[in-house]
């Protein structure tokens, strides 16, 4: 790219706006220009706003620390910076349904990490691997919010993704019912252990709103396109359970399924391990080289071991065997602030460059 797209973080002084930072360092195609944050962030130094708060295992960028932190809610003086932003807001929903709205009428694409606009008819939700023809939709946004450039891309909920590619790459066979328990890091709720000491040696069998986007947001990725907006697939049927684990970083799945068309277990470890998507044929920045890869070994993945996978933009799976009630089981994991959160929003962001969606102002 001959001229780097000029980016802001909105939100970036909580964790996965801190994520969104440190991605962005050298990044090939974005340069970050802009912080944006609450009221009482503003006119301070990124580094001074965050304060001892910074929770990433990487320094804080040397570049981000000097940036003075704009106030989120003054969107032209935001939008006057930059190209386009990643929204990592923490609000309301209905106030971030409302700020990224402003945002996209103002002519900035916003690509958010937020759940807000999930389930907005006319905004796609991306895996890029997945659905990437969902990028489609964007005209039809354009035209109902009355603007050229502006509109709002979302990711999914960060925990699907540790199974939702696995039953993607297998679509051919028909999956028709899914169990699926996930056991979710503690950063998912944007916590270190340090600010979150109950979680040591503890699980909580609850995340609030959590089974029911685990269960109905695969059926949107799947989705199709009529009228001008997305309507989700109807299968197969989804039910989960998710439970919060003393774990960092890393979102595993147990998942049983049954098939239309029940595949061998050969059949299915191929189409895991070849499985390609858009992202690796246009070699983006941040695409994994491999997106899914299959583990031989009992006893893996591991969340230590393998949750940085592809600098933590893979899927692991394993453990794949029949099973006596379903067709068959396996475990899956995938890193939730990486591929589920901050990374498959840069991701997205590339796909959409690539694809001209998100362009130069001046272009």
């Amino acid at each position: 790219m001959e001229q780097k797209l000029k980016v802001g973080v909105l939100g970036a002084t909580g964790m996965v706006g801190q994520r969104f930072v440190t991605l962005l360092e050298n990044h090939p195609w974005f340069e970050l220009v802009a912080v944006a944050a609450s009221p009482r962030s503003a006119g301070k130094t990124y580094e001074e706003a965050v304060g001892g708060r910074w929770k990433m295992k990487t320094p804080m960028p040397e570049a981000a620390k000097k940036l003075v932190v704009l106030n989120v809610n003054q969107v032209e003086e935001v939008a006057a910076q930059v190209d386009f932003v990643f929204s990592a807001v923490d609000m309301s929903k209905d106030e971030i349904r409302a700020i990224e709205e402003a945002y996209a009428k103002a002519e900035v694409p916003v690509v958010s990490n937020n759940s807000a606009h999930r389930w907005t008819p006319d905004v796609p939700m991306m895996v890029p691997e997945l659905n990437p023809e969902h990028a489609e939709i964007i005209p039809y946004q354009r035209k109902r919010l009355g603007t050229k450039r502006g509109f709002i891309a979302v990711k999914p909920n960060c925990s699907i993704q540790s199974y939702t590619p696995a039953l993607h790459a297998l679509r051919e066979f028909e999956p028709t019912l899914v169990v699926a328990t996930t056991y979710q890091a503690i950063s998912g709720a944007g916590k270190t252990f340090k600010d979150w000491p109950e979680m040591i040696d503890n699980v909580i069998p609850y995340i609030a709103g959590e089974e029911e986007k685990s269960e109905q947001e695969p059926l949107r990725i799947w989705g199709k396109i009529e009228d001008g907006v997305i309507k989700k697939a109807e299968g197969p049927l989804i039910t989960t359970q998710c439970i919060r684990v003393p774990v960092e970083d890393g979102h595993t799945a147990a998942v049983f399924v049954n098939f239309k068309k029940k595949p061998t277990k050969e059949e299915i470890i191929d189409r895991w391990n070849n499985f390609s998507g858009e992202p690796q044929k246009l070699n983006l920045p941040s695409a994994p080289k491999q997106f899914i890869r299959y583990m031989e070994e009992d006893n893996r993945p591991q969340v230590h071991l393998d949750r940085d996978y592809e600098h933590g933009m893979g899927i692991s799976l394993g453990r794949l065997r029949e099973d006596t009630a379903f067709d068959y089981k396996f475990v899956g994991l995938s890193h939730n602030t990486l591929r589920g959160a901050a990374g498959g929003a840069v991701l997205s962001a590339e796909l959409l460059t690539a694809k001209g969606y998100i362009t130069p102002k001046n272009a």
